[in-house]
């Protein structure tokens, strides 16, 4: 099922994401299609956290949502998903809402990369203080609602994000922990958000978001592999 894949990265590089440990926070928009663009790029592992439920809101952006899984757990709802493209996937489902202090009991040394697709603040900056102290590859996701065009997103550092107030507050919060985050890679979008009364958002976004970060962990694999 991955000669194509392989054809492109080679065979060495393949093995290689065979022998990946994968942590991803988040079963979202972003979240969801992250997963699903690893299962499907043939990652040997990946562990998910999410402790909700999919809603009718949900079906406009998240790829695991359907109209025969709402009120089911995302991260149950995702495995079995994934396991019927890839059934050779270990995947390790956490239902469980995490906050800063679960945070920091969070074993995470088995991991070779964390994508951080939540939208909590407080463990997204625990997340990468514990990643930085134990020199895991983390990049986190930040805002891709309001938005409508995924062609201005792209990995950045989070010193070097613009219009986006979620990353304003990230610096701050790692600023208070003495964190230097000049090297943090994020998910930003440089687009200016569309002014609405609520949080609203579209497919493509979060869809592109999600795919970004994906090929973050593929292409930093093949990159360690090359050194």
């Amino acid at each position: 099922m991955f000669d194509r894949l392989i054809r492109v990265v080679g065979k060495e590089n393949f093995h290689n994401l065979q022998e990946l440990n994968i942590l991803i926070i988040g079963l979202g928009g972003v979240g969801g299609y992250a997963f699903e663009a690893l299962v499907r790029s043939g990652i040997g592992s990946i562990t998910i956290v999410d402790y909700d439920f999919f809603e009718e809101s949900n079906l406009n952006r998240q790829i695991i949502s359907t109209q025969f899984n709402l009120n089911s757990s995302k991260v149950e709802e995702a495995k079995k998903r994934a396991l019927m493209i890839n059934p050779n996937c270990q995947i390790l489902t956490i239902n469980q809402k995490l906050d800063e202090q679960a945070v920091f009991q969070f074993d995470i040394s088995s991991y070779h990369f964390i994508l951080d697709a939540c939208d909590d603040l407080l463990v997204k900056k625990r997340f990468i203080i514990k990643a930085k102290d134990q020199h895991i590859p983390i990049i986190s996701c930040l805002g891709t609602g309001n938005r409508l065009h995924p062609e201005l997103l792209q990995i950045c550092k989070l010193s070097q994000t613009k219009n986006d107030p979620l990353a304003k507050k990230l610096r701050h919060l790692l600023k208070k922990e003495h964190i230097k985050y000049l090297d943090i890679k994020v998910v930003n979008s440089f687009e200016n958000p569309v002014k609405c009364a609520n949080l609203g958002s579209t497919c493509s976004v979060p869809m592109a978001a999600g795919s970004i970060m994906a090929s973050y962990v593929i292409n930093e694999s093949i990159k360690k592999s090359a050194e």
